[in-house]
């Protein structure tokens, strides 16, 4: 646990949360400034600043429990749509330096968009040019 991490804090129940979820590895709780009704936050139970920072073997239980809790907000509130994310880092919109997925609950005429939405800065290279950096040839 981090000291100053706020996340860590709602893990560790000194602050509040509207918990929907939790097991052994995850807690889930609605997002205080929600962007739809049931917008959740999913956090590992340690800390983890990003992806690459979860243990390897909390993955899977991380992920499970994503799948999950989109079960529950797709059954109890009659959903039919979500968009799921990560930001990951200052530049992408982490707002807090612990691991979070949102899940964003869809309803008709919401005026959100798909994922497409988010950024608009198509690469000049070529899709070879790129996977030859990626890949390393």
């Amino acid at each position: 646990m981090e000291n100053n991490c706020l996340f860590c804090k709602i893990v560790a129940k000194s602050i509040p949360a509207a918990v929907i979820y939790e097991d052994e590895f995850v807690l889930a709780f609605l997002d205080i400034n929600p962007m739809t009704l049931g917008h959740t936050l999913v956090i590992p139970k340690i800390h983890a600043e990003n992806i690459l920072d979860l243990p390897d073997d909390q993955i899977d239980p991380f992920f499970q429990a994503v799948k999950k809790i989109v079960a529950l907000l797709q059954e109890r509130l009659e959903l039919r749509g979500f968009t799921i994310g990560i930001n990951h880092g200052k530049m992408s919109g982490q707002a807090i330096d612990h691991l979070h997925v949102h899940i964003v609950p869809r309803y008709e005429g919401d005026g959100g968009g798909s994922l497409h939405s988010v950024v608009k800065n198509p690469p000049q290279e070529s899709l070879e040019e790129i996977q030859a950096k990626i890949i390393g040839k």
